[in-house]
């Protein structure tokens, strides 16, 4: 028997049960993992409160990425052996002691890298390699503003924003978040609560504005992150922490400047499995290197994901959360 976080109905924290679970044997291509660390993903709140429709229904697990060690390994499976260490960032399913997971989805961890990193940046890490990387090939001398920078995808994409040689301006909401986010390769910060982030984006640019915003704020921050941008430029809409973006004309992206507009996944762009080996591969690379440093910044057991779960909404988190199994 295991014990897992498991939903029955859309609410609060309060609908974060946990419970015994039989995580059952593995099939063919599959395997059975015990997890060591999970990561806290905005996802997982959207998922409890019903905002993303559960995938399969109730009870739903939620917890989209974790780290931990192979116990057994189904038929057709011949490139994992029990005891290798592997993670994974999928839709659902990850807050629980153990789990059943198809080995398509998971990649080894390469040493230098510890089970605790591991779960807490392949959501993360994965989502800003494809979004400085392929949504926008973001290169050496673009500017781009980040909303939210001292959330957990903020302090490792200003970190590669950073390497790959662009000015990464970003947006928070204190003093303490502006100062972590500096720490992690951002140029500039705007305290969004004091400052018109517009204004502050034209002051820092000389009014030539960006080539990208990347903005998982969603309904506060529209349409002004448009604002923010040159002619030509793209608007990333990957996540809608305060709301999902209302409905808008098409001609508003004609009217500030022929704008480029996009609402990308991780899960479709690494659907492929290829993509995936490749976006993980260029994550492990970068931390590897030390040109990306992940930090553990919040641990909680998983027991208490419902603490977790309002640490995050309340806005009382800054970077990376895990759940200790």
């Amino acid at each position: 028997m295991s014990k897992a976080i498991r939903i029955h109905a859309h609410g609060g924290p309060e609908v974060l049960t946990y419970e015994d679970t039989d995580p059952g044997q593995p099939g063919s291509g599959q395997i059975l993992i015990r997890h060591t660390a999970i990561g806290l993903n905005f996802i997982d709140v959207y998922h409890r409160t019903g905002l993303y429709p559960p995938p399969g229904g109730f009870p739903l697990v939620p917890g989209s990425e974790a780290a931990g060690v192979v116990l057994e390994v189904g038929q057709d499976v011949d490139w994992l052996k029990q005891g290798d260490r592997i993670a994974y960032a999928v839709t659902t399913g990850a807050y629980a002691q153990k789990r059943v997971i198809d080995a398509s989805r998971v990649v080894k961890v390469p040493d230098g890298i510890s089970d605790e990193q591991a779960a807490a940046m392949m959501l993360k890490g994965m989502t800003s390699e494809y979004l400085l990387r392929r949504t926008f090939k973001v290169k050496a001398g673009d500017t781009i503003l980040f909303h939210a920078a001292a959330g957990g995808v903020g302090l490792i994409l200003g970190q590669w924003a950073k390497h790959l040689g662009a000015t990464v301006i970003g947006t928070a909401s204190s003093s303490d978040k502006i100062e972590l986010a500096k720490v992690h390769g951002f140029d500039h910060v705007i305290n969004y609560k004091e400052q018109d982030f517009v204004a502050g984006v034209a002051a820092i640019t000389g009014g030539r504005k960006c080539d990208v915003v990347y903005d998982s704020v969603g309904n506060d921050t529209f349409p002004a992150s448009l604002d923010c941008l040159r002619p030509l430029g793209m608007f990333v809409s990957f996540g809608q922490s305060s709301g999902p973006i209302p409905p808008f004309s098409m001609s508003l992206l004609a009217q500030k400047g022929s704008l480029f507009a996009t609402r990308p996944t991780l899960f479709v762009y690494n659907a492929k499995r290829e993509d995936l080996e490749a976006s993980a591969a260029a994550l492990f690379e970068v931390v590897l290197s030390g040109a990306v440093k992940i930090k553990i910044n919040q641990r909680y057991a998983l027991k208490d994901a419902g603490k977790a779960h309002s640490d995050l909404e309340g806005r009382r988190t800054t970077g990376t959360t895990i759940l200790i199994p």
